[in-house]
């Protein structure tokens, strides 16, 4: 692989399947020493797998939305790498409806979940990376934050904030060796894309070209990530 991360750590929120899965697999071939997080049980079966293919891959439960569960996990990993190199803000969930017929739990959800995660993690990193003069802050937007979709409301408009959170905070921590940027993408072939209706996908894809391997969009990461 032309990029190398050896001797970094990279966390992935949200890699026990789909992007994540195929961030966390680009990483690792870079030789970075990547910390998967995720709420599902499922990480610990990845990070295995990619454990036994002889990679560098650590798995932690970890809620992205509470405070205490990321300040938690942070702690273990600078007690056992003493750094924290690159965040990569992935977990992400969709609970799509008409805005009439959207309850406050589903637009709450996914506000909390998309948005909210990255006012935690990326506030108990900052302190670490300012620190080590170093740090490459990465989040996923979408194509939608500008495109819009038809039941995407919430969705659309916590990928949308992303961007704007993105640019302000760039301004701020840049200075102190730290990058911070953002990827938009069409529809990368994952889970949540199959629970979408179809012409949300199609209308997707005749704006942006779909790509099916989860992995290559972990590529577009990677280069932000040196």
């Amino acid at each position: 692989m032309m990029f190398r991360l050896e001797k970094q750590v990279a966390i992935v929120t949200g890699g026990a399947k789909g992007i994540g899965e195929g961030i966390c697999e680009v990483f690792c071939k870079a030789g970075a020493q990547v910390i998967l997080w995720d709420v599902l049980d499922r990480g610990e079966e990845v990070a295995q797998r990619i454990q036994e293919a002889g990679y560098k891959i650590m798995f932690q439960k970890v809620d992205v939305t509470s405070k205490n569960s990321v300040e938690h996990a942070i702690a273990e990993i600078i007690s056992r790498f003493g750094r924290v190199d690159i965040m990569i803000n992935n977990a992400g969930i969709i609970r799509d409806r008409s805005f009439q017929k959207i309850t406050d739990d589903e637009w709450n959800s996914v506000i909390n979940v998309n948005l909210n995660s990255l006012y935690v993690t990326t506030k108990a990193v900052l302190p670490i990376m300012k620190e080590a003069g170093y740090g490459r802050i990465i989040s996923a937007s979408s194509i939608n934050a500008a495109a819009g979709a038809f039941g995407q409301t919430n969705y659309c408009a916590t990928k949308a904030a992303i961007q704007g959170f993105t640019r302000a905070l760039c301004k701020e921590v840049g200075r102190y060796g730290i990058t911070v940027n953002c990827v938009a993408p069409g529809f990368v072939k994952s889970d949540m894309t199959d629970a979408m209706p179809e012409h949300v996908v199609q209308a997707g894809n005749d704006t942006c070209r779909t790509y099916r391997d989860p992995s290559r969009y972990g590529i577009l990461l990677l280069v932000f990530g040196i």
